[in-house]
């Protein structure tokens, strides 16, 4: 079992208006759903805790799977009880910082700023083009 923390006030807008309501299982289901990722979770909101409980595929959708609950609008923690059936080494996670670039964190992550397509790679489908990223953000940055 793990426990991640987000940012409550950054992160994606599951409801159209600026006064969108909480973020509710329902809607992150959907939202996992969307992305077409991996796995047969059960997903629970409790005010702006999720918890996610079932199996992935691999550790890479395991992770995907948190990260795609957790960047939403509102939610602060994810509690996580996810079995994975093909063991792969974990990534390590990142919260994006106010001026931060996926160079940069590919700089900080790797010691080379080049290598930032594999983080953009790691994170697809949350991210659909590099210069999209915002501060409080997490991200997964792959072992190399």
């Amino acid at each position: 079992m793990g426990f991640f923390d987000f940012v409550t006030d950054a992160g994606k807008k599951l409801f159209g208006d600026d006064e969108a309501p909480a973020a509710s299982a329902d809607a992150i289901e959907k939202e996992v759903a969307a992305l077409g990722l991996d796995g047969d979770v059960k997903v629970e909101v409790n005010g702006d805790t999720v918890k996610i409980a079932g199996a992935a595929p691999t550790q890479e959708a395991r992770e995907k799977l948190i990260l795609a609950a957790g960047n939403v609008l509102g939610i602060g923690k994810v509690e996580e009880e996810i079995t994975v059936e093909t063991s792969e080494p974990q990534a390590t996670f990142h919260r994006v910082e106010k001026g931060d670039t996926l160079w940069a964190v590919a700089e900080k992550a790797y010691g080379n700023g080049s290598k930032y397509q594999a983080i953009f790679e790691a994170n697809k489908p949350m991210l659909s083009h590099p210069d999209k990223i915002y501060p409080g953000q997490v991200l997964r940055i792959p072992a190399l």
